[in-house]
């Protein structure tokens, strides 16, 4: 299986959430930061092979990679386009699910990748 190219969702004004969320998480809770970047790592591995308890199906063509750590679970929502394609959309720490708030933000998201991906996708290393 080619590996996945791991890209992340960029705004119109140029912010990457991913990162954002990443660099707070890295700030406030290092551990649970170093699991989501090997969740990351994982995904670009295996794309669309990673299953539960790493990865799971939402809704509406998007996915969440799970980690968890101290009983918080975190969440990252992402979503493929293109062959081997993943876009990370945005991080979330749950409680119960994934809002559907936050399901639909990524579903917006995905639909501007998919019409215009350069302008809504920017490279993303771990």
């Amino acid at each position: 299986m080619p590996a996945t190219e791991v890209r992340a969702f960029r705004d119109m004004n140029g912010e990457i959430p991913i990162q954002t969320w990443l660099d707070d998480l890295e700030q406030t809770e290092p551990k649970a930061y170093r699991k989501c970047l090997a969740r990351i790592v994982e995904l670009a591995e295996q794309g669309n092979a990673m299953r539960r308890p790493h990865a799971d199906y939402l809704r509406d063509a998007i996915y969440e990679l799970r980690a968890s750590l101290s009983g918080i679970h975190y969440r990252i929502l992402y979503f493929f386009f293109g062959r081997n394609i993943v876009a990370l959309s945005h991080g979330v720490t749950k409680e119960d699910k994934v809002s559907p708030k936050d399901i639909e933000l990524a579903v917006a998201r995905m639909n501007c990748v998919r019409e215009s991906p350069d302008k809504y996708t920017a490279n993303f290393n771990t």
